[in-house]
């Protein structure tokens, strides 16, 4: 991770196996882990959508983090850069 890097804001909606298997739990977990906020939560569709903000290196850490572990299968991601938001942590819906 570089500290001169400039944080950035992710919308990222995932497709795949993602709900029921413990997806929104490990994105908190790897969030924290890699000191990114945001919020994620299940959609009526079976996908899960999220924000998350961050260095962009933490960010690509989390979400592969959030895809190594058993149960998830990402089949794909549509993702983009959205304004940056004053919070803190990161919360599941």
């Amino acid at each position: 991770m570089s500290d001169s890097a400039s944080p950035i804001r992710r919308r990222i909606r995932f497709f795949g196996r993602v709900q029921g298997v413990g997806f929104r739990y490990r994105a908190r977990h790897a969030a924290q882990m890699y000191g990114c906020t945001g919020w994620c939560r299940n959609e009526y569709d079976g996908s899960v959508l999220m924000e998350i903000q961050g260095d962009p290196d933490a960010i690509d850490r989390a979400i592969l983090s959030i895809e190594s572990g058993p149960f998830v299968r990402i089949d794909d991601m549509r993702q983009s850069l959205i304004p940056l938001q004053d919070e803190r942590g990161f919360y599941t819906e």
